[in-house]
């Protein structure tokens, strides 16, 4: 069942003057009903019930069920404190109608004027409550949470707008109210004003931005990287928005010596987020703001990529351009081999980043920590795994085919990669005390280090300092465990043929097998002795012999014609006088 969520010494009547904290009763409803999941259909549908409880609990109806008759709020009505909060409901709740427009008109942009609409109905009302609190009836800090709530949701309507100058005023205001009373209050309630001062904060850079404040974009990308949650969700609205701006400016892309035209807005806005991309991770102050930047990033090459596939289907000729030379290949088609080229090396950054990550808190490094997760080698395994495949997919993209720059780099990096990978996988042998295996992927690592360094010695497009220092410090650190590895395999197997001196073999067969040799056991003196096998084992006995008349095949026996001739012939005579003398009957 939903409550009403007041304060219980604000809401008797006999007092003489009220108050309403607006802010945290409002960060409270907005949580419980649906913003906490940027549900604004189920906050505004609680909104409107709401309304509908506390005018009859008041007994200010507007009318009955069959005709309306609007009741204004004055200050003589305003006996309860709950009438204060009609107007602020009802100003909730068109502006929660409002944001649920602004999710909507992403697909139906004519949902924008209907949107402008219920924030102006919005202002209405939060310019009645604070027209209210101006009476006596309201202590100072109503009077104050009063001001602030208008001067915010004016600002978001202007904003909406895009009337900058008369925004970034009204957001200023607000912002200003919030700081002195998060001054004013304790810990715990100041925490929820400082919330809504970070919120206005990107909103007003925006507007000084769109004014002519160059540098408001630099701040707007530092509090991305700061925040996290809806706020950070927010400024990527923001920033998408400023990018927007600044893509009319980038009409053309140059790479590898050729320039491209740009047509779409959205890919020239994603180049620009590219361009700024390798400032976010510099200034993010640990991994996870890291590799948020890189995510954000990847979402924005997903749909660039979406959009360049559309055109390149509605470009019937594209195929047969790709099968022609590089310098035959179309314009979408380059940019979009620029685009994948772009998700693949950022995929590969984000994945190293990550790897680098967990190595701090891997068994054995100097920075292992026993509080948090311990990372095992086949974790890293698995990631470097991931960056051999992106790097596989590199050298086969429509126009690369015979860039022997980027054949090089992606083969020496593919052999560094296999060399941390190999190195991984020997010390999970090492860990199970597979020696052998062990010593053999350390020598292979050692191979794959060697061919790295000399493929990265003849790269002269990009820097490879970094490479070849992380490749020295990997070679000094196998040298170190192959011969450790070496040594134990030898302990290992020492140890056993020394055990085996000292091994007593006890016999088990049955007591009346071993009557020679007396032995103490306890298979003898238990319960039940084993003494003689039982039952008997089964023993092969001799069986009766078969004997086979070969030689009835190779005998010749008489003729017995002459005799079975005569046989019959005296037969018939016999039966011929027998038949005559009535001898055939008995």
């Amino acid at each position: 069942m939903e409550e009403d969520l007041t304060l219980e010494d604000s809401t008797a009547p006999s007092k003489s003057t009220y108050t309403i904290e607006i802010l945290q009763i409002l960060k409270e409803t907005q949580q419980q009903h649906g913003l906490r999941h940027g549900d604004y259909q189920r906050y505004r549908g609680y909104c409107s019930r709401r309304l509908r409880r506390m005018r009859k609990s008041l007994k200010f109806l507007q009318g009955k069920r069959n005709k309306f008759i609007k009741r204004e709020i004055t200050e003589e009505i305003v006996t309860d404190v709950r009438f204060l909060y009609l107007p602020l409901i009802h100003s909730e709740r068109a502006w929660g109608h409002a944001m649920q427009l602004k999710q909507e008109a992403n697909t139906e942009p004519r949902k924008r004027f209907h949107l402008t609409a219920r924030l102006c109905k919005a202002v209405k009302y939060a310019e009645e409550l604070e027209l209210l609190s101006r009476s006596a009836k309201c202590d100072a800090r109503s009077k104050l949470e009063a001001q602030a709530y208008h001067a915010w949701m004016r600002g978001t309507l202007l904003f909406e707008r895009e009337k900058w100058q008369e925004s970034i005023e009204a957001f200023t205001t607000a912002k200003t109210i919030y700081e002195k009373l998060a001054e004013a209050l304790n810990e715990e309630q100041r925490a929820i004003y400082l919330q809504r001062v970070e919120e206005i904060a990107p909103n007003i850079r925006y507007c000084a931005y769109n004014i002519g404040d160059e540098t408001a974009i630099n701040d707007l990308m530092q509090m991305r990287v700061k925040s996290g949650g809806e706020m950070s969700s927010n400024l990527d609205i923001l920033l998408a928005q400023t990018r927007e701006k600044q893509a009319a400016t980038l009409s053309e892309v140059t790479w590898r010596g050729r320039t491209v035209p740009v047509k779409s807005e959205q890919i020239r806005g994603f180049f620009l987020s590219v361009q700024e991309t390798d400032k976010e991770v510099t200034a993010a102050p640990d991994v996870e703001s890291k590799i948020s930047v890189y995510e954000s990033l990847l979402m924005g090459c997903k749909d660039a990529l979406q959009i360049l596939r559309d055109e390149l289907k509605a470009d019937g000729n594209a195929k047969q351009r790709t099968q022609r030379a590089e310098s035959q290949v179309s314009g979408v088609q380059y940019l979009y081999t620029y685009v994948t080229y772009i998700r693949l090396t950022k995929t590969i950054e984000r994945n190293m980043l990550l790897a680098e990550s967990l190595k701090e808190n891997l068994v054995g490094s100097q920075t292992f920590t026993e509080n948090r997760k311990v990372t095992k080698p086949q974790d890293l395994i698995r990631i470097y795994d991931i960056i051999l495949q992106s790097l596989g997919e590199l050298p086969l993209l429509p126009g690369l085919e015979n860039d022997e720059d980027i054949q090089l780099e992606v083969e020496a990096k593919t052999l560094k990669s296999k060399a941390f990978r190999c190195f991984y996988l020997a010390r999970s042998y090492a860990s199970i005390k597979k020696w052998r295996e062990t010593s053999a992927l350390y020598e292979q690592v050692l191979t794959y280090i060697s061919g790295a360094l000399e493929l990265f010695k003849k790269i002269r497009t990009k820097p490879t300092e970094t490479d070849i220092k992380e490749l020295h410090e990997l070679l000094n650190t196998v040298n170190g465990l192959k011969y450790s590895a070496h040594a134990s395999s030898i302990l290992d197997t020492e140890a056993p043929i020394a055990g085996m001196t000292n091994l007593e073999i006890s016999d088990n067969r049955p007591l009346i097998q071993r009557l020679e040799k007396y032995q103490e056991v306890e298979s003898v003196s238990s319960k039940k002795p084993n003494l003689v096998t039982f039952p008997p084992d089964f023993k092969p006995t001799p069986q009766k012999p078969v004997f086979f008349d070969i030689a009835l095949n190779h005998v010749e026996f008489p003729s017995l014609e002459e005799m079975q001739e005569q046989k019959k012939a005296g037969a018939s005579i016999g039966g011929f006088l027998r038949g005559w003398w009535g001898g055939g009957k008995k």
